[in-house]
C-alpha cells in the first residue's frame, strides 16, 4: 500500500508518500480501506520529532479515517466485510490500509458522507469525552471554549449548545468569530483585542476546554466561576506555569489535563461507544454537523500540514486516499 511516511522528523517536506507492507488485522481487529483521513495537531507534533506513537501502534501518522471494511481479525463480532465505517486511530490514517480495534469503529452517520466523515471521530472523541464524561458539562451552565475555529472548537461549541449550556469561545478573527456565532457560540472573545475573563464577567465559566496550556493557565482559573473545572488537553502555548494553589482552593475547581491517543483500546471502545449512543443521534438529526475547511490528496499531506501550522483554516482539514 502507499502511506505518507517519516524518514527523518522535520518541517512538511519530512512527509513522504512510499509504498510500504500491507498492515495485517490482529485478533479483535478490522483492515479498513482508507477513504479519508484527517489532519490533527497531534500529527505535526508526531512529523517535528515530539509525539512518538504508543508502543505497538502504526509508525504513519493520522488519528482517525474513515473507509470501507475489507476484513475482519479472529473474534471480531457485529462488523461485515464492506461496511461504511469511520474510526478512532493511534495512528495510520495517512495510508491506504489500516489495522484498526473494532471498538474503534463507528458507523458513518446517515446524511454524512464518506469523506467528510473522517473528521468526526476525534473531535466527537475527545469533546465528549473531555467536556461531558470528565468534566460534566450540564444544561444552564457556561463553557469556554479555546480556539472555538478548530476542529475541536467547532465541535465542542455545537455539542455544548445542544445540552444547553451557554458558549463562550476564543478566536483570532472578526471571521472566525462570526463563524462560531453561527454555530451558536453566546460570548465572542478576540483573543487578539479582548481579555476572555473581562468578556466573561461575574458569571465565570463552570467549564473550560483549554488547548493552550501553560499560557493561559492563570487567566483560566481567574475566568472559573466558583466549582469550576478546567480541562487542558493541549500545550500550544508551552508546558510550564505556576499554578496558583488560592485561586484553586478559593474556587474549588479543578484542573485536569487529559489526552487521547495513548489510552488503553478498552478505554478507547467506551468513549467511541458513549459518541455512538449521544453524539451520533445529533449528527444524524442535523443539530451537530462536522465542519470542514478542505480536503488535500495524500500525496499533498504537506501542503495540509502548512495550513494547520498557519491556523488559517476553520475547522476539520481532511486528506483524500
Amino acid at each position: 500500500m502507499r502511506a505518507i511516511t517519516i524518514a527523518q522528523p522535520g518541517g512538511p517536506d519530512a512527509l513522504v508518500l512510499a509504498e510500504v507492507p500491507d498492515p495485517e488485522p490482529g485478533p479483535g481487529e478490522v483492515l479498513v480501506e482508507v477513504a479519508a483521513s484527517a489532519v490533527n495537531r497531534a500529527d505535526v507534533l508526531q512529523r517535528q520529532g515530539f509525539y512518538d506513537p504508543p508502543p505497538g501502534a502504526s509508525p504513519y501518522p493520522g488519528l482517525e479515517c474513515s473507509g470501507r471494511i475489507v476484513a475482519l481479525g479472529a473474534g471480531v463480532a457485529g462488523w461485515t466485510v464492506g461496511d461504511e465505517v469511520c474510526a478512532l486511530l493511534s495512528g495510520g490514517g495517512y495510508a491506504e490500509l489500516v489495522a484498526v480495534p473494532a471498538g474503534q469503529l463507528l458507523p458513518l452517520p446517515e446524511g454524512v458522507d464518506p469523506v467528510t466523515a473522517a473528521g468526526l471521530p476525534e473531535v466527537t472523541a475527545t469533546v465528549w469525552s473531555n467536556v461531558f464524561q470528565i468534566a460534566h458539562l450540564r444544561p444552564g451552565e457556561t463553557l469556554l471554549v479555546h480556539g472555538g475555529s478548530s476542529g475541536i472548537g467547532t465541535m465542542a461549541i455545537q455539542l455544548g449548545k445542544a445540552v444547553g449550556a451557554t458558549v463562550a469561545t476564543t478566536a483570532g478573527t472578526a471571521e472566525k468569530l462570526a463563524f462560531c456565532a453561527e454555530l451558536g457560540a453566546d460570548i465572542l472573545v478576540n483573543y487578539r483585542e479582548q481579555d476572555f475573563v473581562e468578556q466573561l464577567g461575574d458569571r465565570g465559566a463552570d467549564v473550560v476546554l483549554d488547548v493552550v496550556g501553560a499560557k493561559y493557565l492563570d487567566r483560566n482559573l481567574d475566568a472559573l466561576a466558583v466549582n469550576g473545572r478546567l480541562v487542558v488537553i493541549g500545550m500550544q502555548g508551552g508546558v510550564k506555569a505556576e499554578l496558583n494553589l488560592a485561586k484553586l482552593l478559593a474556587k474549588r475547581a479543578a484542573v485536569i489535563a487529559t489526552s487521547l491517543r495513548a489510552r488503553p483500546a478498552e478505554e478507547k471502545a467506551a468513549i467511541v461507544a458513549a459518541v455512538r449512543e449521544h453524539v451520533w443521534p445529533l449528527v444524524e438529526a442535523g443539530t451537530v454537523r462536522p465542519v470542514v475547511d478542505r480536503a488535500f490528496p495524500l500525496a499533498d499531506a504537506a501542503a495540509a500540514h502548512r495550513l494547520m501550522e498557519s491556523s488559517e483554516h476553520v475547522g476539520k482539514i481532511l486528506l483524500t486516499v
